[in-house]
C-alpha cells in the first residue's frame, strides 16, 4: 500500500478522498497544527523529513477576500510554500498532486471552455497565486499531476462538511425563505466532488501533466440554481421568489471560466453534465419528490 502525504488533510475535499480511499493508501495526514505554510523554510524542513511515496497537496488559503487584502501573506501560504513542497518531491523523486483552480482563467476576454494548452490568465491574487505554482511544476517537474478543478459541490457527511457550493446554497435559499442573488453574468463548470473521491487511484495513476476535472455546464449561476431547486421540489413560484438574479455583478465583463474535459476524459476518468452531477447528488442521499 502506498503511503501518501496528504495536506489540508482536514478539509473537505481531503476529508472525502481518505474515506473513500482508505484502503487504497496509508495517509499521512498533514494539517496546520503540524506546519505553518506561512513559513517556506519550516515548510521545506518539514516535508523533507517525511517518509513517502506520493504526496497531494489540498492545503491553501481559498478565500478570495483574504488573498486580495493580504497578497504577501497568502502568496507565502498559496505559492512560496507550495513550490518548496514541489521541490522537496522533485528531490526525493515522488510524485506530486496539485489542487489547482478554474480561476487561472477568469482574465480572459473570449469565451471558454478552456483546454488544458491555453495560456494562463487571472485577475484575482488567488487565480494568480495558483497559476504561479501549476506553471512552476509543469516547467521544472516530470512526475506531477495538477488537478484543475471546477467549483465542487456536495453534501455534508458525519465529520465533513462540504464548503459552499450551488447544492447547498440553493437548498440553503429555498429552505429558509430567504431571497438570494446568483449570478447571471458567469458561466463556469460544478461538480460533484463524489466524483473525485472515487475516481482518486485512478487520478493518482495519470500521465503527468494538467487536468482539467470538471463537469460540463452550459448555464450561467442563476440558471444553475433556479435547476438545482426544481430538482428539489420547488415549484416555479417559490423559486422565483428565492432565487433571485443579479445582473449586476460582472455586468462589465461576462466572466467565463468553464473548463474543457476532453483531456481527462479521453484517459479513462469518468465526467458528465452538471445536471447528471446534480441527479446523482440528490440519489447519493436519498432525496426524493
Amino acid at each position: 500500500m502506498k503511503r501518501m502525504v496528504i495536506t489540508g488533510a482536514s478539509g473537505y475535499l481531503a476529508s472525502l478522498i481518505q474515506l473513500y480511499n482508505k484502503d487504497e493508501f496509508e495517509f499521512i495526514r498533514v494539517s496546520r497544527r503540524d506546519v505553518d505554510y506561512s513559513k517556506p523554510e519550516e515548510v521545506s524542513r518539514y516535508f523533507s523529513s517525511l517518509d513517502f511515496d506520493v504526496l497531494f497537496h489540498t492545503a491553501a488559503n481559498a478565500t478570495t477576500a483574504s488573498c486580495e487584502s493580504d497578497p504577501v501573506g497568502t502568496h507565502l501560504v498559496n505559492c512560496d510554500s507550495a513550490i518548496e513542497i514541489a521541490k522537496v518531491c522533485r528531490e526525493k523523486g515522488k510524485r506530486m498532486l496539485f489542487i489547482s483552480t478554474e480561476q487561472i482563467f477568469n482574465g480572459k476576454g473570449i469565451p471558454g471552455p478552456f483546454g488544458e494548452e491555453e495560456k494562463l490568465c487571472s485577475v484575482t491574487r488567488y487565480g494568480q497565486q495558483k497559476a504561479e505554482v501549476d506553471a512552476w511544476m509543469r516547467s521544472t517537474m516530470d512526475d506531477y499531476v495538477i488537478m484543475r478543478l471546477s467549483w465542487m459541490f456536495g453534501m455534508p457527511l458525519p465529520h465533513i462538511k462540504p464548503s459552499p457550493g450551488i447544492v447547498l446554497n440553493t437548498l440553503k435559499a429555498m429552505r429558509t425563505k430567504t431571497p438570494t442573488l446568483f449570478t447571471v453574468n458567469e458561466k463556469r463548470c460544478m461538480t460533484y466532488a463524489q466524483r473525485l473521491a472515487d475516481q482518486f487511484p485512478a487520478i493518482c495513476s495519470l500521465p503527468s501533466g494538467a487536468y482539467h476535472f470538471a463537469s460540463q455546464n452550459d448555464r450561467c449561476t442563476y440558471d444553475c440554481a433556479r435547476l438545482v431547486a426544481r430538482k428539489f421540489g420547488y415549484g416555479e413560484k417559490e423559486i422565483d421568489s428565492y432565487i433571485l438574479p443579479n445582473n449586476d455583478r460582472y455586468a462589465d465583463r461576462f466572466r467565463d471560466f468553464r473548463l474543457d474535459n476532453s483531456k481527462i476524459v479521453s484517459a479513462g476518468i469518468e465526467l458528465g453534465t452538471f445536471e447528471d452531477d446534480v441527479d446523482r447528488c440528490l440519489a447519493d442521499f436519498g432525496w426524493t419528490h
